[in-house]
């Protein structure tokens, strides 16, 4: 979800009143109670009308949605195992309800990455891998951040040939959590990892640490380096993108943010974006784009990072097709 739809959505759960907001809480993924509370701290001076256009889009998308996906999983489970019998319907859950973690691995999806790293940075490098791998792409960077370095990389290197996790590993894993959560009594599904896992952490990494970690991939494997690259898409991947995808892709990307994003980028991934924009249009971002003055490479990272939410989200939906370096990596 990109800031602004953060923000909006802070507004809607702002506005519809405490129990309602409770609700619609039970239903968001960790990492998305995190962000929208706090989008919904930093709410400050929201004018009338701001309020209006959030409640006016909620009831224009909601209108097009039916109750088909609610409580999805307990609808699964439930008709596979009358239909199956216990012990037939287990793995073919686990299967198909996977990246559902349940024990130890559910408590880390709520803490932020600087109090995962302090926890798990003494553990085997291999562990931490298999750790890293339960959580999201997003997460699993922001953690990498706090490492030093040398464990940073070696780290990413086992994520990249992870190909599975062993019956042996995951006890030790459970092991590991328990002794850490005091919770962890079951880890029931087998972790992947490899060169797409390693793709998709990279690509939330940020520039420098990414450039860092790349350099290391290719000292010790250079051939699962360039597997790791083939399939990572980065913000001057947008040329590879036809016009109707940059089209596409425009109408959900706030000037502002395209602006900050933009800085740093190549003149020729500049023009292509001018080029499908209204001259109008056009004329205005160049002329926000010139007046903006030095932006932090954080800032620029972070806007780049939500545009490139947007476009895979896009790729998944099959309304754009990605070509070129990080197709494979990012579909399917």
């Amino acid at each position: 979800m990109s800031e602004d739809g953060i923000r909006k959505s802070a507004i809607l759960l702002m506005s519809i009143g405490e129990d309602e907001a409770v609700e619609v809480f039970k239903y968001l993924s960790p990492r998305e109670v995190q962000k929208l509370g706090a989008a919904m701290a930093d709410l400050q001076n929201v004018e009338r009308e701001q309020v209006e256009e959030v409640l006016r889009d909620f009831r224009e998308q909601a209108g097009v949605k039916t109750t088909i996906g609610l409580n999805s999983d307990s609808y699964i489970r439930s008709v596979l195992t009358k239909a199956l019998g216990n012990e037939r319907a287990t793995g073919v859950i686990d299967r198909i309800l996977r990246g559902n973690d349940t024990g130890g691995i559910e408590a880390l999806k709520w803490m932020d990455g600087a109090s995962i790293s302090e926890m798990i940075r003494n553990e085997h490098p291999q562990i931490i891998a298999t750790i890293l791998v339960h959580l999201e792409r997003d997460q699993a960077a922001d953690v990498l951040t706090h490492f030093v370095e040398r464990l940073r990389n070696d780290v990413m290197l086992r994520i990249a040939a992870l190909e599975g996790v062993q019956p042996s590993a995951l006890s030790e894993l459970n092991e590991v959590l328990t002794q850490l959560l005091q919770g962890a009594s079951k880890v029931s599904k087998s972790a992947l990892g490899g060169a797409t896992v390693a793709a998709e952490i990279l690509n939330n990494l940020g520039t420098s640490l990414e450039a860092s970690v790349m350099a290391s991939l290719r000292e010790h494997d250079a051939e699962l380096a360039q597997q790791i690259e083939d399939q990572m898409f980065v913000f001057e991947n947008l040329n590879d993108l036809d016009d109707r995808g940059i089209q596409l892709l425009l109408r959900e990307v706030q000037s502002e943010s395209l602006i900050i994003a933009l800085k740093g980028t190549s003149n020729e991934l500049r023009e292509k974006i001018f080029r499908n924009m209204s001259s109008r249009a056009a004329e205005m971002l160049r002329d926000d784009f010139e007046s903006k003055g030095p932006v932090k490479l954080s800032e620029v990272e972070a806007e780049q990072r939500e545009i490139l939410k947007i476009v895979r989200r896009l790729a998944d939906e099959g309304q754009i097709a990605l070509g070129g370096k990080g197709d494979e990596g990012l579909v399917g």
